[in-house]
């Protein structure tokens, strides 16, 4: 029997799940969870890549103790964040995405190219943290000077594992530099940043083995996470998904990249799948949730959490999606500021949340269907986010779709997926 690991790391945690086909199914056994967060250090937000690393090696441990012989193993991630290299040398700190650094690169970024033309190039949303801006801020903070390479998260962590730095499609669009019409790095998007050309290569694709480790064929899923997510959602039609996790994102999947006036103005994004384009859109998600839970009540059972929100009755809502939300010394603050009544009791902070992010949803599927020219009926729900049956109903009133939840993990099943069929 042939037996897969995928490795799904998420900006919260990390899990190991291994994959087998019995009698037609996907069978799936996670053998390894960890966590994972940022750290601060000098002032910036930052990613502690060994202690990742170290995760990554036992994870694999486990589950050849657990299985025996592994057949593949692959790694997906979130987007947009990377690790600089000089050879074989890390050029730390590795930042992380909420870090404010970007902040005063990105008017001289479009100084030089102007977002509509990023926009039409690469059908990328804007947000402060693509890729895009961090390598520019890296450039004028001199951290390119001897520089012989970049990888994404998921493909620096399987370098460290087969030595391979394999450069990986679905990831790659995360970043704001990737051609909607060639798939490739665009060159007039590096020439008028003047960034290295040596750094950026040509992509592969989902499926292809990159190298081995101790015996472990290491292979390319779709790296990106919620591109896994996606090819994890067992659909009987094309309909929206929201894969739901510290972001929710809301999308679709289509033939081509939409790059037209409407869903720059709306802030689409057009990101790599496999075999298709996915148009969808970042909504802020359960860090919300999340944020408040740990200043508010830390480690409460989220049953109870819901339980508070569905038992408040507080009204007011907040846009979910608004900057301030984005890496607040306090969530709690955050909320209070944006909203004209003061919320009175934990479960109004909660029911405020989740409220907020059922309106975006049906905000966002609202812009779906006028950008697509195509009426849904239904919406399909995974990650962790699916399993919350308050703010499923929320969702199903607020947008009048069908939910259709689905508690599993849509990612590790969608990264299998690509290792079990691969030739």
């Amino acid at each position: 029997m042939k037996f897969c690991l995928a490795i799904d790391i998420g900006a919260s945690s990390g899990r190991h799940i291994v994959g087998w086909w019995e009698n037609g199914e996907l069978k799936t056994e996670e053998v390894y969870r960890f966590p994972n967060g940022v750290t601060e250090l000098d002032g910036h937000l930052t990613w502690d890549i060994g202690a990742l690393l170290h995760h990554v090696k036992a994870g694999i441990e486990q589950a050849r103790e657990r299985f025996g012989a592994i057949d593949s193993l692959s790694i997906d991630t979130w987007g947009v964040d990377y690790v600089l290299l000089r050879g074989d040398e890390e050029v730390l700190p590795c930042y992380a995405y909420r870090d404010s650094r970007t902040e005063s690169v990105i008017p001289q970024v479009h100084e030089k190219i102007s977002f509509t033309r990023l926009y039409r190039h690469t059908g990328i949303q804007f947000q402060p943290f693509n890729t895009i801006y961090q390598l520019y801020a890296d450039k004028l903070a001199g951290r390119l000077e001897g520089v012989t390479d970049f990888l994404m998260i998921p493909e620096y962590l399987m370098y460290k594992l087969c030595g391979v730095k394999a450069h990986e499609y679905t990831n790659a669009t995360t970043g704001g530099m990737i051609s909607a019409e060639t798939g490739e790095y665009d060159s007039a998007i590096l020439e008028a940043l003047d960034l290295p050309r040596r750094l950026f290569h040509p992509l592969s694709q989902p499926g292809a083995v990159i190298g081995e480790y101790e015996g472990i064929r290491v292979m390319l899923c779709a790296t990106h996470d919620t591109a896994s997510a996606v090819e994890g959602i067992p659909m009987t039609e094309n309909a929206p998904y929201i894969s739901s996790g510290t972001w929710s994102l809301l999308g679709v999947k289509t033939a081509r990249p939409i790059t037209d006036e409407a869903s720059e103005l709306a802030n689409w994004s057009n990101e790599g799948g496999v075999g298709y384009n996915r148009y969808q859109k970042n909504i802020m998600g359960m860090w919300l949730v999340n944020r408040l839970r740990d200043e508010l009540c830390p480690g409460k059972p989220f049953g109870e959490i819901v339980a508070g929100a569905e038992a408040s009755r507080f009204e007011e809502t907040v846009d979910a999606n608004a900057q301030t939300f984005l890496a607040p010394a306090s969530m709690k603050a955050a909320f209070d500021a944006a909203l004209s009544m003061k919320p009175q009791s934990v479960g109004d902070y909660f029911r405020c949340a989740y409220r907020s992010l059922a309106l975006s949803y049906m905000n966002a599927i609202g812009e779906l269907q006028h950008n697509t020219h195509t009426h849904y009926d239904s919406i399909y729900i995974v990650g962790g986010g699916a399993k919350n049956a308050f703010l499923n109903a929320l969702t199903e009133k607020a947008s009048g779709k069908k939910v259709i939840a689905l508690p599993i993990e849509a990612t590790a099943i969608g990264n299998l997926k690509i290792q079990l069929l691969a030739e």
